[in-house]
């Protein structure tokens, strides 16, 4: 990793269907091996089970599900003489999508012997009501943070 820059932020283009970002950086997230189309499948797939059961946008769902699993604080480890410390630190929005993403894919993935389109929507649906496991990360993330406040003069 460079310390002279910071790398700039790569913009994504829109997704066809709904004309998101979001959508469109949550494919590339679920896609493995380069295979977008199977990605675009998946979720789309996911969308139109959403639609089906909330009777809702699925883009306002799936937004929303983001916005409800993305944590406020995260625990980093710093090393101060010969000890570490979890010092807890307020995440960035960026960084805060990107967790919220990896943890509602890495769950619905954990699903053994369910389509990945239904355990997908499952997972968004879960988030969207604020329950599911997602949720639980989220919030064993932050516990995780209150529980070592007092590090948090050790912070950079």
């Amino acid at each position: 990793m460079s310390r002279r820059h910071r790398a700039e932020p790569r913009s994504v283009n829109p997704d066809l269907l709904y004309n998101s970002e979001l959508v469109t950086r949550f494919i590339n997230q679920v896609m493995e091996r380069g295979k977008k189309s199977t990605a675009e499948r998946v979720i789309y797939g996911a969308f139109t089970e959403i639609e089906s059961k909330l009777n809702q946008s699925p883009v306002e769902v799936f937004e929303k599900a983001i916005e409800n699993v993305r944590p406020q604080l995260e625990v980093k480890s710093r090393r101060v003489g010969g000890a570490t410390y979890q010092v807890p630190l307020e995440v960035k929005d960026g960084r805060g999508r990107a967790l919220a993403m990896r943890w509602i894919i890495g769950n619905a993935r954990n699903k053994r012997g369910v389509p990945m389109a239904k355990a997908l929507a499952n997972e968004l649906m879960d988030a969207f009501n604020e329950t599911g496991s997602s949720i639980k990360k989220r919030d064993d993330t932050h516990k995780m943070a209150q529980a070592n406040k007092a590090f948090a003069h050790y912070r950079w």
